[in-house]
């Protein structure tokens, strides 16, 4: 091992039927660090920690642990904690209904013959060292999600980790919440204790960590020292995209989706949300195609969620061609002639059971009344219409909508919404896992709605994607907005700097 490493991982690889998840990385993380692993969705990060703890078996590579003789065998997470590595994940894991000390020692006691007295003491005596503010017999649910983020990591520490991973372990907590368990892990580097952070967030990369590993494709791209890596070369080298390839790509569209002219169809005023979006502005008008984009985590979809009431909003003001609105629920925003395509397709797009026919027109009929059944004729002709508009291929219109290929998919629930005759339409991720083919199909399908009058908010982590289809971007950074760019700067490099925050380290 290296000189003041306490954990390397060479060579390692994991494949799935048909998917290289990880193709021979390397990771090395050194006694007293905190160690950034950065990559967009895909890249490998949540599979490289399942394998260091045991979750997924490794087809190749070897993992030493400082102290330990030879290579480490990990085929189980409690092999991984016998071998002192501690995960503290982003959702708590532990029992709210249980008191602080009993989450910290539950596990380790002996049922009936638990010395509680002893129990209470140690834990108390570990809050205080760690300066965590709870009472070891307080309830952990009284707790706020920052304490209980910190009593997770207490009971790791308490069981001598010598590496300890935080995956994503800031993304429900406030600033404040933030640099309290940023104060929490500068104490544990200073007592030895390597760290493993993951996350979505680059000003806090840039604030706690001292080395940063991305990975890309399940391919290491390689480490780099904080100091060395300007955070527009770390989103450069995260996307794929060096900056001296940017170049301007937009196609000409005849005009289609670069419409600015007329009072705003939608406007929303310091609009924000329970998912943690900060107050933001944003407007769209007749004929414009615009999005938001960022990198994975950065509220880009969030944004979407709260204009179309898909979470619930907290703050700010919506217009709806000029009129003020209240758009509570989902089926708020439809009466308005607002359609969404949601990014998870089949977790909230699709009904798997339904048949592609009554996928289509779900939400004509939520928006009718479920007590007002279309007859079975106006069903069909619905359904065949858009069949045939938008070239879905399927057995017929009874197949059920779960047998159908993802871009199929994609189209019926395109079909849906335009079944609607909307005004405005959000699609987020409208061409993620489909094929080339039906991605430029997707892509030509909304700048011709454009062309026809429809305003469109196009989401999608693929940059070239949005040049292509976008006239206006607002840029998202750590569920804020921080940009805005059109004509000249619709760049990827313009792009990229903005994400990045500009030229800083």
């Amino acid at each position: 091992m290296q000189q003041g490493a306490v954990l390397e991982m060479r060579g390692i690889c994991k494949y799935f039927p048909g998917v290289k998840a990880l193709q021979n990385v390397d990771f090395t993380l050194r006694t007293g660090e905190i160690h950034a692993l950065m990559g967009e969705n895909g890249a490998g990060k949540s599979t490289l920690i399942k394998v260091l703890t045991g979750v997924y078996p490794k087809d190749g590579g070897e993992i030493h642990i400082g102290g330990v003789d030879g290579a480490a065998v990990i085929r189980s997470p409690q092999d991984a904690q016998n071998a002192g590595i501690s995960t503290v994940y982003q959702e708590i894991t532990l029992c709210p209904n249980l008191s602080v000390a009993e989450n910290m020692y539950i596990g380790r006691t002996r049922g009936m013959g638990t010395n509680w007295k002893k129990m209470n003491q140690g834990a108390e005596k570990i809050l205080r060292s760690l300066g965590i503010p709870a009472r070891a017999q307080q309830q952990l649910g009284s707790c706020s999600i920052a304490v209980q983020q910190m009593v997770a990591i207490a009971r790791a520490v308490d069981m001598e980790c010598k590496v300890l991973i935080l995956d994503e372990p800031t993304s429900s907590l406030d600033e404040q919440e933030v640099q309290k368990l940023f104060g929490l892990m500068r104490d544990l580097k200073a007592k030895g204790v390597g760290i493993i952070f993951v996350t979505h967030f680059l000003e806090q990369v840039y604030e706690v960590c001292d080395r940063i590993t991305v990975l890309r494709d399940g391919q290491l791209v390689g480490e780099y020292v904080i100091e060395d890596l300007p955070r527009v070369q770390l989103v450069s080298k995260m996307l794929g995209k060096e900056l001296d390839d940017m170049a301007d790509i937009k196609s000409e569209v005849g005009g289609a989706g670069v419409s600015r002219e007329g009072a705003p169809v939608l406007e929303a005023r310091e609009l924000c949300s329970s998912a943690g979006i900060k107050p933001f502005d944003f407007e769209i008008r007749r004929g414009e195609v615009n999005g938001f984009t960022g990198l994975l985590g950065s509220g880009r979809s969030e944004c979407v969620r709260a204009i179309f009431g898909a979470d619930h909003v907290t703050g700010g003001s919506v217009r709806v061609n000029g009129r003020d609105v209240k758009i509570h629920k989902p089926l708020d925003a439809m009466k308005q002639g607002i359609g969404y395509l949601p990014e998870d397709r089949k977790g909230d797009g699709i009904v798997g059971d339904l048949s592609v026919r009554e996928n289509i027109i779900l939400a004509l009929q939520v928006m009718k009344g479920f007590f007002r059944p279309f007859s079975r004729a106006q069903a069909v002709a619905f359904a065949d219409e858009y069949i045939k508009l938008l070239e879905i291929k399927t057995a017929s219109a009874d197949t059920p909508i779960k047998s159908l290929s993802g871009g199929n998919q994609q189209k019926c629930i395109l079909a849906r919404w335009l079944l609607t005759d909307p005004k405005y339409l959000i699609l987020d991720e409208p061409t993620r896992g489909i094929d080339i083919g039906t991605k430029i199909e997707i892509q030509k399908l909304v700048l011709k709605l454009a062309a026809a009058g429809k305003s469109v908010t196009f989401i999608s982590s693929e940059i070239d994607e949005m040049l292509r289809t976008c006239s206006r971007l607002i840029v998202m950074r750590d569920r804020k907005a921080v940009g805005e760019l059109t004509g000249e700067d619709l760049t990827q490099a313009k792009i990229m700097a903005t994400i990045a925050g500009g030229d800083e380290a």
